[in-house]
């Protein structure tokens, strides 16, 4: 177990936080958006689809009762009744084509009196982000090919406002428009087909692909599961560099100990006491010079 002390350390604590944070999220956020965004475009796209082989059918039938559902999202209606005049709201910020629009709102009143929001399409800014000049709906009655479409709903901090003449709002949403309005509004809105009374450029429908959500999904679950074993790793390439250098020591020469081709420096401890080591050139002088006594010795008995 002392082996993994390390891990202990602030460093390795804290990157196990981000990881395990990262990771968490992937999981429990990032992958559970992007495969929401990819069932609710596949829902989108059986709706739409099956609209296409169904016959229209008058916009009071969707508005009796409780009213219209998301599954009834998309499905063709057919509308009798009139515009109502000097009531259009612009809705900014759009991208149609890719390119910068406005679409028109107009509130629409049936023949029973009730009222509905029609998206009559989209007008191109002029000069930048200016509003351009916005062709009236006609008067008098008619009837109109749509789409019945569910309110965006809104964000707080996007209130609505008034500029260049014309009420403004940043989503389709039928409640805060009736508010903006004054009118009692359903909550929800027609799209006009192509071709139709008031219709100004036509908001192309969705593509029938499910686009990338799934893909970006797997990725995510991806990642979750590659962050802690990319941890892991790091922890063992780690634990075999401490091992690798611990046997790297362990074989390592005493560093007090002469190495191969270095000379024996050190002093045996059985080295004379007048500096002399045994067995040595300097022992054997020493040995082969007498000694002052000798020497006197010497000179007095070729004296006598």
């Amino acid at each position: 177990m002392r082996r993994l002390t390390f891990l202990l350390r602030p460093s390795w604590l804290v990157l196990a936080l981000v990881v395990g944070g990262f990771a968490y999220a992937c999981f429990t956020v990032l992958a559970p958006w992007q495969l929401g965004k990819n069932t609710s475009t596949e829902e989108r796209n059986d709706r739409l689809a099956a609209s296409m082989s169904e016959d229209p059918v008058p916009v009071g039938d969707l508005l009796a009762g409780p009213g219209p559902t998301v599954d009834d999202e998309w499905r063709r209606v057919v509308a009798q009744g009139s515009y109502l005049p000097d009531s259009d709201v612009l809705v900014r910020l759009r991208n149609i084509d890719g390119r910068p629009a406005y679409e028109v709102l107009t509130p629409f009143e049936f023949d029973d009196g009730r009222m509905i929001l029609v998206n009559r399409g989209f007008v191109r800014p002029v000069q930048g982000t200016a509003v351009p000049e916005v062709p009236a709906a006609p008067t008098g009655e008619v009837s109109l090919d749509a789409r019945i479409r569910m309110s965006e709903g809104t964000v707080a901090g996007k209130d609505p406002f008034t500029d260049a003449g014309y009420q403004q709002v940043y989503f389709i949403d039928a409640p805060q428009v009736a508010q903006v309005t004054g009118l009692p509004l359903e909550d929800v809105y027609l799209q006009l087909d192509d071709g139709q009374p008031g219709g100004l450029g036509t908001i192309p429908l969705p593509q029938l692909d499910a686009g990338p959500y799934l893909s970006y999904g797997l990725q995510w679950l991806a990642f979750g599961i590659m962050a802690p074993l990319g941890l892991g790793y790091f922890a063992w390439a780690e634990i075999r560099e401490r091992r690798k250098t611990k046997a790297v020591n362990s074989a390592a020469p005493d560093a007090d100990a002469p190495g191969d081709g270095v000379p024996d420096t050190r002093v045996p401890d059985s080295a004379l006491s007048d500096g002399t080591v045994p067995g040595s050139d300097a022992q054997a002088t020493h040995a082969a010079s007498p000694s002052p006594a000798d020497k006197l010795a010497d000179r007095y008995g070729r004296s006598r």
